[in-house]
This record gives C-alpha cells, structure tokens and sequence, in this order.
C-alpha cells in the first residue's frame, strides 16, 4: 500500500499555492507554518513567503520538491531560561522515500543519497514507480553481474561486490572442486551472497556436481541475486521466511541448472538444513556463525570461512581481539600466521561444543582478509584430538623467538626454560609475553592442496595457481617442487579422510563412495592417514629475513639462503605469509648463525676504493 505523501512535498510550486489557497481580498495561513511562526497574511505576503523561505531551499528527487516545514512534525527540546520555558518550532525536512525527518538540508540531501546508493529509489507513497538506475554490470570467471552504486564500499550498498576478494574466490572455488571429484552431487550454501557472484560461479563451472543455495537477509540483495541469475540464463528457487517458495525461470534455456536464493538469517537457515559445504563470508568477524555453521554440517563436509576484521587479528585493536576470540596478542613478525591460529582455535572450539574435530585443509592470510578451509570429522574423539592443539605460546619480546607451551596441567616453575633463547638470563626483568590459545596443529593439508592446484590449472585460474604453488612448497616445507598439468591421481587411486577417489580407468561401481563405510572405519582410516602425515608436518611460524639481519653486513639473496639452510640439515620454505620470510625447523641461534656466516661486511666509499689503488701499483 501507499502512504499519504506529507503536504511540504509537491512537483510543482503551484501546487503549494493551491494548498495555501491564495485570495486577494482575505488574510491566509501558510499551510507549512505554524501561526506562532507566520501569521496569516494576504496573497501578495504569502506568495513571497512560501517561494523564498519554503520552495527556494527545498530538495529536489526525481521531480519532487521537499520543502522546509516549520510545523510541529519534529519534536524540539524547549529551552528553560530562568524561570519562563521558551519553545521553537524545529525546521526540517520530510524525507519522500522513508518519511524520516531531517532538520538540515545538507543532511537531507546526504539522506537521500544514502537511499540511491542501496537502490531504494522507489517511493513508497507515490503510486508512480520511480526511474530505475542503470546498474553497472561486471565480469568474473566467466560470470556476469549486475551492481549496485557504489559497490565497493559496504557502508553505502546492499550488494557489496569486491573485485579486490577475486583470489579468496577463486580459492574457494577450487576446495569446492575437489570436494565435488569426491562425491556428488553436494549441497552447498553461500550464506552472505551479496550480489550471489560467488554461487553463480559455482553453479556456472561444476554444474550438476552441485547443488547451490544463495542466501542473504537483506531484501534488495537478494532481489540483486535473482537477478544476476536471470543473467547468468540460470533457473531460481526463491525461499522466504514469510512463503513456501516458487519458482521462477531464466531468460535462456542454455542451462538447466537451478539455484535456490533465500531470504533468511544465516544462523537460521544453518540450523534448519544440512549442507556438504558452507562458507561463511560476513563483513567482519566470522565468530557469530560458529556454531550455527558447525551444528548440521554433513560428516566430511569442509567449512570454508572468510574473516575481513584484519585490525583485530593483526593485533591493531587487540582488546576487539581478546572480545571476539577470547585471546591475548601483540605484534609479532608472524603477525598473519598468528592471525590464522587465532581463526582456526575459535573453529576448534565452536566444532567441538557439537562433538566434531576438524582437519586444517587450507589457511591463507593476506593484506585484505585470513581465509581458512577445515574439514568436519564427526565424532567425540576427533573433537578431543583438535581439542588438545589448542595451547598458548610463549614469546620472547627481545630476539621474537617463540615456542608452543608443553601439554599438560602442572605448572611449571621456570616457564622460561621452555624457550630456546637465553634472554631472560641476560636481560633485566620479564621478557616474554603468553600468547592465545592458538591453534598448535597444520595449517596445511598437501595432497588437498595439490588437488586445488589441479582444478586451478583446469579452470585457468592463474592467480590461485601461483598461490597454491607457494602454499604446497610451505605446507611439504621444500624449496624444489615440480608441477604438471595432469590429475594427481591419474595413475593410482587416492584415499583422504576415509574416501576414495576416482580414476579416470575405473568404473562407478569400483570406487567407494562416503556413506558407505562404517562410522568407526572412517575415522579409523582418518586417524591412520594423519599419524602418516604429522612426521612430515611444516614447522610453525617463519622468521623474516630482514628483521634478523646483521647491521654493517650484506645478507645473501633469499633463494641462496635457503639453501644454505638445507645443506645445514634444516628443513627450509618460503611463506605466502610474508614474502620475505623462510619457514624453517632450525632454532633462531641457528639461524642468525648461518645468516651471520654467509653475510658479507658493507665496505665504504673510501675503504672500497683502497684494493683498487693495491691492484694497481
């Protein structure tokens, strides 16, 4: 329905002529002024009045004038001058979309700009629909969509779009392929969809592998998703919490597949249905949506989550981080890394409060965002396990050495003696600091990473190639890796977290698929392939190179570091963390020795000139 429109809105200033109902001979009221603040006057008085001090300062949208209004519409607080109470009446104005009332005009207009930038363009008392906008429609990976003004700043849309985000989907993206080459089809939700790019590329690229839901409370996003649907010639399922749902069909035939949008909280909609795979994506922390997302989550399913509260995790707002995660940090050289435990150990928690472990399959922690994939193992003695790589870390505030806190309760009575490092002997007072709880265990899983790396190359996704490159190096922690463009398990067959993976040379009967295997084989086959694994598990933290340089020496170039390292006997890698940084097993002393013995002195002007004048003579 249609709300009475205020009478300070008109098109034309006739129109507020005809409501002051203008006579020559006969004294008139100004229809937006109180009697108190303009007394009745004749026509001629009248005129001026309303065209300088109402129609001449007015706002102007889509044809429409809202004028200034002097009636009693806004409450104003009155003013107690000794002992007489002094009224005024409040100017403002009446907004034409929302009827807020807005006492300065430079705020109005601000206003109504705030209004065309979340697309709410439409009157809800004018019964004549307003103009609509001509969005801006972009593309990637192959998908189109349709935006908003002002798409990339949250604070000024519904439908958030950030091209900035394209590596974090393209990440996504491939951990969803592999888990579709491990059963299908899946079903997997995008709970904050936005402008619904994310599930459109899903849908768009693995088809009939799955089976996608779109969901977002916000009703102009999820009008924006159907949309970008419709132009993507995809079918749409809507679900509302107010109707049952109905169907509605694309411009095209070309593709059959169907996409299900829904307008729903994301806790909702995560505790009403089961999903194979979830990402979370709000704008900030993730940790309002633990629970909800770990609660129906299928056996082996992966939740993959997307944290942009960087101030916090990177310890510029450390009392927002001890609010969220319940953790103590400071700024450490490993600051990113630090920021990924700090994601992975709230994980931990929220699954195992549901009696579920979880599987470290991928973390990445960039300039914009900490992304981190887990896989889901149901049971209480997976959850134990995950439980007990939750400990704190002692780190030393003078040389940045750190180290993991020893299992166990009893307290110890020198915790110093942990570290490897002498400071606090030589130093004067305290010199470490505990950090956490963080997560203590992987943060990598390299045969699901080489998988990712097979379904980048295939889809052509060369920035999450280059990335996965480094990542595989950092999770083997190796520095010589060879790729090729074939599937890693072309010649034998595969089995990871209890599933068995097809090979092009088998039959659909041959292969086992989730589902069919006892509960207790899983995670006796899960527990197997991790004791195989943790012998080989990547080091924690790196050191950066620079940041433990000799003053007055040259350090060698970083790839001939490394291997100066290796032929030390330490197992040695880049990070994606921190380009400058080396991943390593050797103590810190260790280091700063090998960096200390193949370090040159940096001569001077003079002092280098002097062999030149010795050769010479």
């Amino acid at each position: 329905y249609f709300l009475e429109k205020h009478i300070s809105i008109q098109r034309h200033f006739a129109d507020l002529e005809k409501l002051a109902n203008l006579k020559e001979d006969e004294k008139k009221p100004c229809p937006l002024c109180s009697e108190e603040q303009y007394k009745p006057c004749y026509s001629h008085k009248l005129h001026r009045h309303l065209l300088n001090f109402h129609w001449k300062v007015s706002v102007e949208f889509e044809g429409y004038r809202m004028c200034i209004c002097y009636l009693p519409c806004h409450p104003v607080k009155p003013n107690v001058v000794g002992d007489q109470t002094s009224s005024k009446m409040g100017a403002h104005y009446h907004c034409i979309i929302c009827l807020a009332t807005i006492t300065r005009r430079t705020d109005m207009i601000s206003h109504i700009k705030r209004h065309v930038n979340k697309g709410e363009t439409e009157s809800r008392f004018i019964a004549a629909p307003a103009p609509k906008y001509s969005h801006e429609v972009l593309k990637e990976s192959a998908t189109d969509v349709r935006v908003l003004p002002n798409y990339s700043t949250p604070q000024k849309t519904d439908s958030y779009f950030n091209p900035k985000m394209k590596l974090n989907r393209q990440l996504i993206f491939c951990a969803l392929g592999v888990l579709a080459k491990e059963r299908k089809p899946i079903e997997c939700l995008d709970a904050f969809g936005a402008t619904g790019i994310m599930g459109l590329q899903w849908a768009k690229h693995l088809r009939s592998s799955v089976r996608v839901t779109i969901n977002d409370c916000n009703e102009n996003s999820v009008a924006m998703i159907r949309e970008n649907c419709h132009l993507n010639k995809m079918k749409v399922k809507l679900h509302t919490n107010e109707d049952d749902g109905d169907e509605a069909m694309g411009d095209g035939e070309e593709n059959t597949d169907t996409i299900e949008v829904t307008k729903m909280d994301a806790n909702v909609i995560m505790h009403l249905r089961s999903f194979d795979f979830i990402h979370l994506d709000p704008f900030g922390t993730t940790v309002n949506y633990l629970d909800s997302a770990f609660r129906n989550v299928r056996n082996l399913g992966i939740v993959s989550l997307t944290s942009t509260d960087i101030s916090s995790l990177y310890a510029k707002a450390q009392h927002v981080a001890l609010r969220h995660y319940g953790c103590n940090i400071v700024r450490t050289e490993y600051y990113k890394e630090l920021a990924a435990r700090i994601v992975i150990a709230a994980v931990t928690r929220a699954a195992a409060r549901c009696n579920k472990g979880i599987e470290v399959l991928l973390a990445v922690a960039l300039e914009h965002f900490v992304l981190v994939v887990v896989r889901v193992l149901r049971g209480p003695f997976p959850a134990d396990d995950a439980a007990r790589k939750i400990r704190y870390l002692i780190h030393c505030q003078w040389c940045e050495e750190r180290i993991f806190q020893k299992e166990g309760n009893m307290v110890e009575e020198n915790p110093y003696q942990q570290l490897p490092c002498d400071c606090h002997g030589s130093m004067p007072g305290k010199t470490a600091v505990v950090l956490g709880p963080l997560w203590s265990g992987a943060l990598f899983n390299a045969g699901f990473l080489r998988r990712m790396y097979f379904e980048a190359a295939q889809y052509g996704l060369e920035e999450a190639q280059s990335l996965l490159k480094t990542i595989v190096c950092e999770a083997e922690c190796t520095t010589l890796k060879h790729y090729s463009a074939h599937a890693p398990w072309e010649d034998t067959k595969q089995e990871e977290c209890g599933v068995y993976i097809k090979t092009p040379n088998t039959s659909p009967e041959s292969y086992l698929v989730h589902g069919k295997r006892k509960c207790d084989e899983v995670s006796r086959n899960t527990n197997k392939r991790q004791k195989a694994e943790s012998s080989s598990e990547h080091p924690a933290f790196y050191y950066n190179i620079h940041r433990h340089s000799i003053k007055g020496m040259n350090m060698p170039k970083l790839n001939k570091f490394l291997n100066y390292l290796s032929e030390a006997g330490y197992r040695v890698s880049r990070t994606h963390f921190d380009p400058m940084g080396v991943r390593t097993n050797a103590p810190l002393a260790q280091f700063k020795t090998v960096l200390m013995k193949h370090s040159t002195p940096t001569y001077t002007a003079g002092q280098a000139e002097e062999p030149e004048l010795l050769e010479d003579d």
